[in-house]
């Protein structure tokens, strides 16, 4: 059984929403066209968004740089929470208890917003509310949780110390847990494709494969994609996990990128019913997936490390996965295994508002760390509120210009670009020592090529695609990543292809094509 899991995970990855769902395809923008609103991105805010705003009348054109719904939104957990690891005791001592207050309330609002939603134009998705867990399994873990239930208690959190309602359902001893009770679990491209097709309905205009490379002008926008079509619009709304303009605020500065994996397997455990995270590690995050045949399989996510800056074979993080699944829960077979990228900002509160100051035309919805479902959902309220003019609670909360800075942020701010210096000094240091003709059908790797590093993929025909593996973005040097077969930047996160496409931003041209 362990040689067949490793064939399944040496297959394409991809995720079980993405693979057991369809979303309707769309064209791409050929020609220049205009509209009121334009919004980049068609992951779960961008969507949600373009929703809400035409819903208000607004003439909305929705651009995706791939496919809907094929970036993170398509390889998240989907879990719908207001629980985010020990974030209201950190909140507490960074922003005060106003603000940590504040960021509980928004979050079970955008879970509403998705529910609300769902039930209103009749999307099945697999809604269902559960409780979310974190557990510790050594005593310094349920210390932290301890400090965390005082959070709840001081901010009136539903929830509580439950480690006996979590031991009931998990198949290990742990030492502690804390629920945060009546949070939710979906399928968010069931979600998504139908309020994709209420969008056809409100005549908003779609396309696909449309990348978006730059402002020309940013005080009255227009956008320019990849393939030199320009839109034209009174305002932009840029959804797209990381800005593509993101030196407008030096965002590409201000938030750092972690990426994770996850699996869905058939196991012959119990499979809980409600949704665990560790506050240990190495991290673990566990939920259900019930299928339309009745039968559940298991999600196991975790893994995580710095994007572009993996220690070990990246099939390694999917292998540690299904080590769990065995030994804890009786795994069969792995069917599916995914990974995403998400990233933080500083204070570990996302950035929605206007993009920087003076350009009011410009608004962003982006670092929701691993919690993008209930922070897209309310960032599309937030945004609608904005473009609208009306107030809106957490507006100065997720104030993309807000100017505190707490010792901590600066620290960590000074560490990541410290780490960025770094990296883009060592990539350029060391030649290669492996050649083009090193490379066996199916792998990878960083090779010398007439002198020069080049980044070479020789495919299962035997095909070789050679690129120059350097960020187009800033310039650092990628890495080879295994199991998703692509470039990884280690600076700000940037992925692309084997054959040199953008995967992920902040770069927007892809890597140059070599000769053999």
């Amino acid at each position: 059984m362990a040689q067949e899991n490793d064939n399944r995970t040496r297959r394409e990855p991809g995720s079980y929403w993405m693979a057991t769902n369809e979303i309707p395809t769309y064209p791409s923008l050929q020609s220049n066209e205009s509209t009121d609103i334009a919004v980049i991105g068609g992951g779960i805010a961008g969507i949600i968004t373009a929703y809400l705003l035409a819903k208000e009348g607004k003439e909305v054109t929705l651009l995706e740089a791939g496919r809907l719904v094929g970036g993170v939104t398509g390889n998240t957990t989907a879990k719908i929470s207001a629980q985010h690891g020990t974030i209201y005791s950190t909140l507490m001592k960074t922003a005060g208890e106003k603000e940590a207050r504040l960021y509980y309330e928004a979050n079970l609002e955008g879970l509403q917003c998705i529910e609300n939603l769902a039930q209103e134009l009749g999307i099945d998705c697999m809604f269902s509310r559960r409780d979310a867990f974190i557990y510790a399994n050594t005593e310094a873990g349920a210390k932290l949780l301890e400090k965390e239930a005082d959070a709840y208690w001081k901010l009136g959190i539903d929830g509580e110390l439950a480690v006996v309602d979590a031991q009931a359902e998990l198949p290990f001893d742990i030492r502690q847990a804390l629920v945060m009770r009546n949070q939710a679990q979906f399928n968010p491209v069931q979600f998504l494709g139908g309020l994709v097709k209420e969008l056809e309905k409100m005549n908003v205009k779609i396309y696909e494969n449309t990348r978006a490379v730059k402002l020309l002008s940013k005080h009255d926008p227009v956008i320019q994609t990849e393939n030199l079509s320009r839109l034209m619009c009174n305002k932009v709304i840029v959804a797209t996990h990381y800005p593509f303009n993101d030196s407008d605020g030096l965002y590409f500065a201000r938030m750092a990128v972690n990426r994770s994996y996850a699996i869905a397997a058939k196991v012959s455990g119990k499979i809980p019913q409600g949704m665990y995270i560790s506050v240990d590690q190495p991290k673990r995050s566990l939920r259900s997936i019930e299928q339309e045949d009745g039968e559940s399989l298991l999600m196991i996510g975790g893994e995580g490390h710095g994007s572009g800056k993996q220690t070990k074979d990246t099939m390694e993080y999917y292998k540690n996965l299904e080590q769990t699944g065995r030994e804890q829960f009786g795994l069969e077979e792995t069917l599916y295994h995914w990974s995403a990228q998400d990233m933080s900002t500083l204070d570990k509160i996302p950035y929605i508002g206007t993009i920087t100051a003076g350009y009011d035309h410009i608004l962003v919805a982006t670092g929701f760390d691993k919690w993008g479902m209930a922070h897209g959902a309310i960032a599309a309220k937030l945004l609608t509120d904005q473009v609208m003019g009306r107030d809106n609670k957490y507006r100065g909360m997720y104030k993309p210009t807000r100017s505190k800075m707490k010792t901590v942020d600066a620290v960590s701010f000074l560490k990541d670009n410290a780490s960025v210096a770094k990296e883009l000094v060592k990539g350029k240091l060391k030649m290669p020592s492996k050649t083009i003709d090193s490379l066996s059908n199916g792998q990878g790797a960083l090779v010398k090529h007439q002198n020069e590093r080049a980044g070479a993929y020789r495919d299962k025909y035997g095909q070789l695609h050679l690129v120059d593996a350097t960020c187009t973005h800033m310039g650092c040097e990628t890495k080879w990543n295994e199991a998703e077969r692509s470039w990884d930047c280690p600076c700000h996160g940037s992925r692309f292809s084997y054959t040199g496409e953008v995967l992920n931003g902040p770069a927007v041209k892809p890597l140059k094509k070599l000769e053999e």
